[in-house]
């Protein structure tokens, strides 16, 4: 397992804090010592104690991710360590005063440190039943943020499961709809319906893919379209370099496409022009979906239709109130999806990535 040395420093200045309050504490009861004597000795003991449990932690086999071993290494290490922590460190302590050899055992028997070794086995008990209860905290919390994760992007599969077949039965239905009125432009429509799936249906699941990923989707569904309804849909697909390979969830935009086909370009007979578009804003990736179409009073409820409502918990899913899906009248008539997003790393976007 590998060391974590950010997490021995923070022990250690735990630890060192810890020896000058006591030191304090001792110096206010036995204000015969200095405190220089004080805070030296209990400085030695201290941290000799901390560097064998910590170090000595790693002779052992953790039980769990916790970093500690079990049970009763777990009460050998901890025993050993006061014991050690108490012998070298007053030796340490005697060296840094110059005191006569052999003066350890003279004052133990004497009584002098019986004191002393009393408040360092309650302290060394006190201090690494701290840091074992800040451990198994540490492990409780990641595991509940591993739990979290697998719940979003559990939730983030069946939303995405539940998406896909829409669009497809959506995309039979329009088929059926032309086999009967142009065989030829069916034909060709089922070919092309072909090919989305197998780029897409056919690809591997991956909670997040590239932007540009998106828009090639988005392209390719158009196309698909297109085929059914000719020089009716114009469109437009506009994706800065700079933000091709951000990352996003796939199937946000193919169903603000979809909602913009079906509720604003259809229902006029000249059709209408779809431009789907992403820009940055500060620290926000904007990407809209805007058509010249029937406008939001050509379809009752707006934004509540299968596909927005999925789009809109799945961004819920990922960031929380950080990302929003909203509908607007377009100036000069149509309808303006816009779908606003963090770009920063995501999950750094929770890691759901994963």
């Amino acid at each position: 397992m590998a060391i974590d040395w950010i997490g021995k420093l923070r022990r250690l200045l735990q630890t060192m804090a810890f020896c000058l309050g006591i030191s304090a504490l001792q110096w206010a009861v036995y204000p015969e010592r200095t405190y220089e004597h004080m805070v030296v000795y209990s400085m030695a003991i201290g941290i000799t104690t901390w560097a064998w449990i910590d170090f000595g932690a790693h002779l052992f086999p953790s039980a769990g991710d916790t970093g500690w071993p079990g049970p009763l290494p777990s009460v050998l290490l901890v025993g050993s360590g006061i014991a050690a922590g108490f012998v070298l460190g007053s030796m340490a302590g005697d060296a840094w005063f110059d005191a006569p050899a052999g003066s350890l055992g003279h004052r133990l028997q004497s009584g002098q440190m019986r004191g002393s070794l009393f408040v360092t086995v309650l302290v060394g008990i006190g201090i690494t039943y701290y840091f074992h209860t800040q451990g198994r905290s540490a492990y409780l919390l990641r595991k509940m943020r591993e739990a979290r994760q697998h719940a979003t992007e559990a939730r983030l599969k069946l939303l995405e499961a539940q998406l896909e077949p829409h669009m497809l039965f959506n995309t039979l239905a329009n088929l059926r709809a032309l086999i009967g009125v142009d065989p030829v432009r069916a034909q060709a429509m089922l070919d092309r319906l072909i090919a989305f799936l197998r780029a897409t249906l056919g690809a591997s699941r991956v909670p997040l893919h590239p932007l540009s990923a998106e828009f090639d989707r988005v392209a390719d569904y158009l196309a698909l379209m297109g085929v059914r309804l000719g020089p009716r849909l114009q469109t437009a697909l506009e994706l800065p370099d700079a933000l091709r390979d951000h990352p996003v969830p796939p199937l946000l935009l193919q169903p603000l496409v979809e909602n913009s086909i079906r509720h604003g370009i259809e229902p006029q007979v000249p059709g209408g022009r779809i431009t789907v578009s992403a820009r940055r804003d500060g620290d926000t990736l904007v990407l809209s979906v805007l058509d010249t179409g029937a406008g939001l009073s050509g379809a009752a409820g707006p934004g509540t239709r299968f596909g927005l409502q999925q789009v809109r918990e799945r961004l819920a899913a990922l960031h929380g109130d950080a990302a929003s899906l909203a509908l607007d009248a377009a100036p000069g008539g149509g309808t303006l999806a816009r779908i606003t997003l963090p770009l920063a790393p995501q999950h750094e976007a929770r890691r759901s990535a994963r």
